[in-house]
């Protein structure tokens, strides 16, 4: 049964060069093959972090819809930067267009594997830029349902794994694993994840706080694939947080993605927040 279990699996997975190939072979058997639930879980994630590794780097264009527990809603509009860093975690930044009141505002991070996240933020009103405490990650991005936790990049190594069971979701055949924050000041207790058996994209989250109560679900819709460098990837269009304590929400909307922008280090760099456009 196991054997014709990794035989699905690799009729699925993208033709992109033999050694790539005989990677995603060696994870899927180990995913097959796992002896215990934490083995397993951990085999899941590694395939979904080898299968979104090498586009190294990105833009996209962002709209943010903040509803409150009344239903009256803003928008805010946002581009958004990324770029993979060898060994480490991924670097981000996000700047804000519109409306006039945000304008200017922008938000770097340094994601890391195995040491907390460095993140700043520039504030034009005051021309200054303020350095995010590593103990208070769990704080709201801009208003919004995302924490500063969550938009810095979720490295493998930053946690715990734990495979629950297989089960569908929106007509999707999915792993759903457990993760356990590794980082002692982060928000979460846990975040159960479906994870798609296809193309290992994450599906749904759900979040629960330090109290181990359900906070919040994440959902991902409308994925669309991008060959990047030889390289299928694929990219949500819109992701949905809907926070079960306060009833408030935040929809993401992206549009233009576009990859290779030959960002360097020096287009993440703290001191180059003041000079953006």
């Amino acid at each position: 049964m196991k054997r014709l279990f990794i035989l699905h699996i690799l009729t699925l997975l993208p033709l992109i060069g033999s050694a790539s190939v005989l990677e995603q072979q060696r994870l899927a058997q180990a995913i097959a093959t796992a002896k215990t639930a934490q083995a397993k879980g951990f085999a899941i994630a590694r395939m979904a972090d080898y299968r979104d590794n090498g586009w190294k780097d990105s833009e996209a264009k962002m709209k943010m819809i903040l509803k409150n527990r009344h239903g009256r809603t803003s928008t805010r509009y946002l581009r958004v930067r990324s770029m993979e860093v060898p060994g480490d975690g991924d670097k981000g930044l996000s700047i804000f267009d519109r409306p006039r009141d945000v304008k200017g505002t922008a938000v770097l991070t340094w994601s890391h594997s195995l040491k907390p996240d460095h993140q700043w933020m520039y504030l034009p009103a005051l021309r200054r830029v303020k350095r995010i405490s590593s103990r208070n990650k769990s704080g709201p991005f801009m208003g919004s349902e995302f924490s500063y936790e969550d938009i810095a990049s979720q490295e493998l190594d930053k946690y715990r794994y734990r495979y629950l069971r297989s089960q569908r979701y929106n007509g999707k055949d999915c792993y759903v694993i457990v993760r356990y924050p590794a980082y002692r000041y982060s928000g979460y207790k846990r975040m159960i994840t479906w994870m798609d058996k296809r193309h290992f994209n994450p599906q749904k989250v759900v979040y629960y706080d330090r109290k181990n109560s359900r906070l919040k679900t994440l959902t991902f819709k409308k994925y669309k694939s991008y060959l990047v460098n030889g390289k299928n990837f694929w990219r949500p269009g819109a992701m949905f947080m809907q926070n079960h304590q306060t009833g408030k929400s935040t929809l993401l909307k992206y549009k233009f993605y576009r990859f290779n922008r030959r960002f360097t280090k020096r287009n993440f760099d703290k001191s180059t927040l003041k000079r953006l456009r």
